[in-house]
């Protein structure tokens, strides 16, 4: 007499289940680099990998952090709108638009709260969309990849950045604001509500710069 197939069905089974009981898989996602597997960078490592080698990947730094944007290569490569952030720390920059001679620079000396605080988001902009792959020994981290007393000093005054800000938003939200219409023939004009008079004030917005507005007070 034959063997039913479905004991066969059940044996191979059962001998699948012993399989994974005795050797438990576990599904893991690639994890991002531990701290201790990171990097030293020197500047001059750094400036090897500034996308003028094909052969090599393209390393961008900011606050001392090294990030792979290879995969925006058509940005930081060779003749890419971004290539000037390419091998280097450019923190200073990305805030200030310089990006020729001395304003390719890694110091924030001279920098209001909230444009340190815009850099510290950039960089956090770096954590969330590349691969960090080291740290550039200098004026952010010491030979052993610490952070330096600068780079607290800057995490800091971000923080500072941020408080003014919102306290700004805060104030901003007690006035009122003005109504306004433009039309070609008769231009612009600005009215309140009833109660309040407009009148024109040199403030100063999110980086500290001179703002001419026009508010309702009363």
């Amino acid at each position: 007499m034959g063997v039913s197939p479905f004991i066969g069905i059940a044996i191979t089974i059962a001998l699948i289940s012993l399989f994974f009981a005795l050797y438990p898989f576990t599904f893991r996602l690639p994890a991002s680099p531990s701290p201790s597997s990171l990097r030293l960078f020197t500047v001059e490592e750094l400036a090897i990998y500034n996308g003028t080698d094909n052969g090599l990947p393209i390393f961008l730094g900011i606050l001392g952090s090294v990030f792979d944007v290879t995969k925006g290569k058509s940005h930081y490569g060779k003749g890419g709108g971004y290539n000037h952030f390419a091998g280097r720390d450019a923190s200073r920059a990305f805030i200030s638009g310089n990006f020729t001679g001395d304003g390719l620079t890694d110091s924030l000396v001279g920098l209001s709260s909230t444009e340190v605080k815009s850099i510290v988001e950039w960089r956090d902009f770096y954590i969330r969309t590349y691969i960090p792959v080291g740290k550039l020994v200098g004026r952010y981290y010491d030979s052993e990849g610490n952070p330096t007393k600068y780079l607290k000093g800057v995490e800091a005054k971000a923080a500072r950045g941020a408080q003014l800000i919102e306290k700004q938003k805060k104030e901003e939200a007690k006035v009122p604001g003005c109504n306004s219409k433009w039309s070609q023939d008769e231009g612009s004009e600005v009215w309140c509500d009833n109660g309040y008079t407009a009148r024109s004030e040199t403030t100063r917005n999110s980086i500290d710069r001179e703002n001419e507005q026009t508010l309702c007070m009363l």
